[in-house]
């Protein structure tokens, strides 16, 4: 009897890429391939990338070389290794990365990764290294495995529903490495959200690059907005939860925002980018939406539902950002009362048009503004944090925690609580009292029924 084959996969970036690794590793476990962490006794590697930030590239090439010294010293035993990069940095860099690393076998963007098991044999029948980044015709999702039937380890789980993007903002590459928006059936998304939640999910966070310009189609053959998704999922009895991530201000559209209001099941928590608080640089950016658009908006959301809380993406030191503008970031900020946010020096992204703008911002400058910005925001975290110590919300618990004796759940406004409870608890929802605010978490107690 063969040993059983393994596969080591390391995941960067967004939601989605930690979706398509699992994808991924479902496909290999066909294979006769099951997950390890342990990279250097893996018999197949797999980097699944991100080509957002500048230093995320840079960390997967420093990652190849350990690869490739592993993959050495594993052929001098007389083991082979087959390496994989798969992701966004592989769609957009796919020559550039056979050409700069030996140890690559194969290179496979985020269409595509569903050929991963066929391009392995492909690779090992002919030895050659293989590039597949086209985007195909027919649907991948249709071409993934079943989803298995083994209980999941945590009661969280994300589902992708959305792929792509048609917006264009001058500094993002995701329409070049994803592709135009796509979206899922509502029969397929409600088909696998049954199978995640006969595994044990009780909260499924819907993904999408624009997730809410979601325009899948319907049984009867129209297209379904995001708020018809949310309303067709709501009816499965143990899923107790839905959120829904990344969104776009154009997009929020009235069906949406009403969803908020009156789908007890979607969470009152919103990641909502603006990027930049001054309409000039919302205008260099092709946002196609001004600062006071992304006000009326919130305002629109609070109106239905007073508790939201929101996210956001900001980018500091965009080509051409004043001094001044800056400060419109900040004012906005100031206004809105995030409970978190995700911040970014601007890096220029090859082939972006942002990267070839004049008035480059010098580096000390976007760093001492970035540090500024974070200080604003930790403010604000803190303060949203605070609203919530001394109350009693509903948690769902999800998994154990580091801690012996804990676990760890969400609120409702998807902050992380660590509360001492059994393992029983896991998947349930149940009111803790919370009893103190750290800065990146809450600590609580259960509270009685």
């Amino acid at each position: 009897m063969q040993p059983m084959k393994s596969v080591y996969i390391k995941t960067f970036g967004c939601q989605m890429n930690v979706y398509d690794s699992e994808r991924m590793v479902e496909s290999l476990a066909q294979e006769g391939y099951s997950e390890t962490a342990d990279m250097a006794n893996a018999d197949v590697i797999i980097l699944n990338t991100c080509h957002i930030r500048e230093k995320a590239v840079d960390k997967v090439y420093s990652d190849l070389g350990r690869i490739r010294e592993i993959k050495d010293e594993r052929r001098a035993q007389g083991r082979d290794t087959m390496v994989a990069v798969a992701g966004c940095v592989a769609q957009a860099e796919g020559s550039e990365i056979i050409a700069r690393e030996r140890a690559v076998d194969i290179v496979v963007g985020p269409q595509s990764y569903h050929r991963l098991p066929a391009l392995m044999k492909r690779a090992k029948s002919e030895q050659k290294r293989l590039i597949e980044t086209s985007f195909p015709d027919h649907e991948k999702f249709e071409q993934l495995p079943q989803r298995p039937a083994a209980p999941v380890a945590s009661a969280s789980a994300f589902l992708t529903v959305q792929e792509g993007c048609d917006k264009f903002c001058t500094f993002c590459v995701v329409p070049y490495t994803r592709g135009a928006e796509y979206s899922r059936t509502v029969a397929d998304v409600v088909a696998e959200a049954h199978k995640l939640v006969a595994r044990g999910v009780r909260e499924l966070t819907l993904l999408g690059q624009n997730v809410n310009a979601y325009h899948g189609a319907d049984s009867d053959g129209s297209q379904a907005t995001l708020a018809t998704l949310i309303r067709r999922l709501a009816e499965i009895d143990d899923l107790k939860r839905i959120r829904y991530t990344t969104s776009h201000p154009r997009d929020m559209r009235d069906d949406l925002i009403l969803a908020h209001a009156e789908v007890d099941k979607l969470m009152p928590y919103l990641h909502l980018p603006f990027q930049a608080g001054a309409d000039r640089i919302l205008a260099a950016m092709n946002r196609k939406h001004t600062a006071a658009d992304y006000r009326a908006t919130v305002a629109r959301l609070r109106a239905v539902r007073p508790d939201i809380a929101l996210s956001t993406d900001i980018i500091v030191g965009f080509p051409g950002e004043s001094e001044g503008e800056f400060q419109q970031t900040l004012a906005l900020v100031a206004e809105m009362g995030f409970a978190a946010a995700y911040t970014f020096k601007y890096s220029p992204r090859p082939g972006t048009p942002a990267a070839t703008m004049d008035g480059q911002v010098p580096e000390e400058v976007k760093s001492e503004r970035l540090a500024r910005l974070q200080v604003a925001l930790e403010a604000a975290h803190a303060s949203f944090n605070a609203t919530v110590v001394g109350r009693t919300v509903p948690v769902l618990f999800e998994k154990p925690a580091r801690q012996d004796g804990q676990l760890v759940g969400r609120t409702p406004y998807l902050q992380h609580v660590s509360v001492e409870a059994d393992a029983a608890l896991i998947g349930q929802i149940r009111p803790v009292e919370i009893l103190s605010a750290l800065p990146y978490s809450l600590q609580g107690c259960l509270a009685p029924a």
